[in-house]
């Protein structure tokens, strides 16, 4: 059990250092009459397609950059994307396209300073350790804690979102698959 609280030690510490403007800044951008893409490498991928899974269950139009199915991003889109270090090619060099083409660029990181947190309309640091070893010291290997922190920053935007647009979880639950 002392593993377990030092992790939930390590998940508290980080998520209070997680900026209510930030958050709202990007709630202000994610609105219904957009569609939204999503753009990760490795578990930061993971992380922001569980997001754009629950902006689905909410009753959102959402694409992951990558999938075969995802249709060409444009001009008054929004594209939320997430790089620990803030310096992942793969992530800011599409990111920065997008920006230099009228997207709304939401950038999610650990490093404030990076490319990823200064080319977007809005940045959402979430400081948990990268592998790259900044942000909150953590016990755990690699970007996990960074991981978890963003998965549950990213639901709490999901949540905001949903009550802004009075989303109930019985309307959630009836856009959830049913081919399982």
């Amino acid at each position: 059990m002392a593993l377990v609280n030092e992790v939930l030690s390590e998940i508290q510490e980080v998520m209070t250092q997680v900026d209510d403007a930030q958050l709202d800044a990007a709630e202000n951008i994610i609105t219904k009459d957009k569609r939204i893409f999503v753009l990760g490498a490795g578990r930061s991928g993971l992380m922001v397609k569980g997001f754009a899974m629950r902006l689905m269950h909410i009753g959102y139009t959402v694409f992951v950059i990558g999938e075969t199915i995802t249709p060409s991003i444009a001009e008054g889109d929004v594209l939320v994307a997430v790089s620990g270090s803030g310096t992942t090619g793969s992530v800011v060099g599409p990111a920065q396209k997008a920006a230099d083409n009228g997207v709304h660029v939401i950038g999610v990181t650990s490093n404030s300073t990076s490319p990823l947190a200064t080319l977007g309309e809005a940045t959402i640091v979430v400081p948990g350790a990268t592998k790259a070893g900044d942000g909150v010291k953590s016990i755990q290997l690699l970007s996990t804690l960074f991981d978890q922190s963003v998965h549950i920053t990213l639901d709490i935007l999901t949540l905001m979102i949903s009550r802004r647009d009075h989303v109930s979880n019985d309307t959630a639950k009836a856009t959830h698959s049913n081919m399982e």
